[in-house]
């Protein structure tokens, strides 16, 4: 197992700076999970980490060492990438016994790695098939049982996930999670843009926002205490409901914010008034978008099969103790003591 750290490094590529004064800690076995938007520079870290980009300037140091020169088949860290990398003229058995052969392995030690990988994955059915007969979910576990084998300080993982349909989503996602509980002592750095991934996944997340560290945290330290209106909104599904105007001026800021699931909703009553616009029926829940004269368009989550449909007349009522309110940069601010939010 490995810490990995991340000294006041930027990277840029020419005259466009993607990553500005980065300082990151990640300890020893923990599972650390990138997220920000398109573009915000999560996948360019990882790669840095890896040694596949050079760093402007700052240093990176694993377990202490810095790693800035060192190449990356020195640094002991497996990727796993989103298309899977894997020959498609080499069984399963062979793509992963390519890189221990590479090593000069003894034939026994690198059968006795991949029967233990593919125990682990359950994969073991699978060693003489070719990619092509495969799953993408199959693929993808033959891509990490690669990583497995070469028994690396520091796994990364660049957004493992996005190349398969939903429900291979999940249940992927749930092997991922049951091999770091498997691999405790092992550090893991994990990307994504879908931030329900970060929540299920990390014991830490890093949000990234053009280049720049907004917040790092416990999956709940980020839902329930964000730092920034970016982490606020990006943060939980649905997102975060920001209403401008005088509802927040009378708490002294610019932006309030409630999520969806902080909000009930009523037929009589409520401090917010509206008319339903659009109803999005999933059955375990329903949402509720509210057009509001106050508040603006609301999202509101109703439990159960709510019998809710457009048009309807209903009121909001707000849970006050799960207020965010932001100033004109986005930053948190204290409100001032009200009488009510309407």
């Amino acid at each position: 197992m490995a810490s990995v750290e991340l000294r006041a490094v930027f990277k840029s590529f020419g005259t466009v700076e993607v990553l500005k004064n980065v300082d990151l800690v990640l300890e020893k076995g923990e599972f650390v999970v990138f997220v920000g938007p398109s573009g915000c520079g999560k996948s360019t870290l990882l790669r840095l980490i890896a040694g596949l980009e050079d760093i402007t300037s700052g240093d990176l140091l694993i377990d202490g060492e810095r790693m800035n020169d060192v190449l990356p088949a020195k640094r002991r860290i497996s990727m796993v990438f989103q298309s899977y990398a894997l020959y498609p003229h080499m069984s399963v058995y062979e793509n992963m016994a390519f890189g221990l052969e590479q090593a000069k392995l003894a034939a026994n030690e690198i059968r006795d790695r991949i029967h233990a990988a593919a125990e682990m994955l359950q994969i073991t059915p699978y060693l003489e098939r070719k990619p092509r007969q495969l799953s993408g979910g199959q693929r993808q576990r033959v891509a990490i049982g690669r990583a497995i084998t070469r028994q690396p300080r520091v796994f990364l993982f660049d957004e493992p996930l996005s190349n398969l349909d939903a429900a291979l989503r999940v249940d992927t996602r749930l092997e991922i999670a049951a091999l770091h509980r498997r691999l405790p002592d092992t550090t893991m750095i994990y990307v994504t843009h879908d931030q329900v991934e970060a929540m299920t996944l990390a014991d830490r997340i890093v949000v990234l926002n053009s280049g720049i560290v907004e917040q790092v945290g416990t999956p709940l330290d980020l839902y329930n205490s964000p730092a920034s209106q970016f982490v606020a909104g990006f943060i939980g599904s649905p997102r975060m409901n920001f209403i401008s105007g005088r509802i927040p001026e009378q708490a002294g800021a610019a932006v309030c914010g409630v999520r969806p699931e902080h909000i009930t909703l009523s037929r009589d009553g409520g401090e917010w008034r509206g008319a339903v616009t659009l109803v999005e029926a999933l059955g375990s829940d329903t949402f509720a978008h509210v057009e509001t004269g106050d508040a603006g368009l609301i999202n509101v989550r109703v439990a159960g099969q709510g019998r809710i449909k457009e048009g309807d007349k209903v009121g909001l009522t707000p849970d006050a103790d799960a207020l965010h309110f932001f100033d004109q940069a986005g930053k948190p601010v204290q409100p001032k003591v009200m009488t009510g939010t309407s």
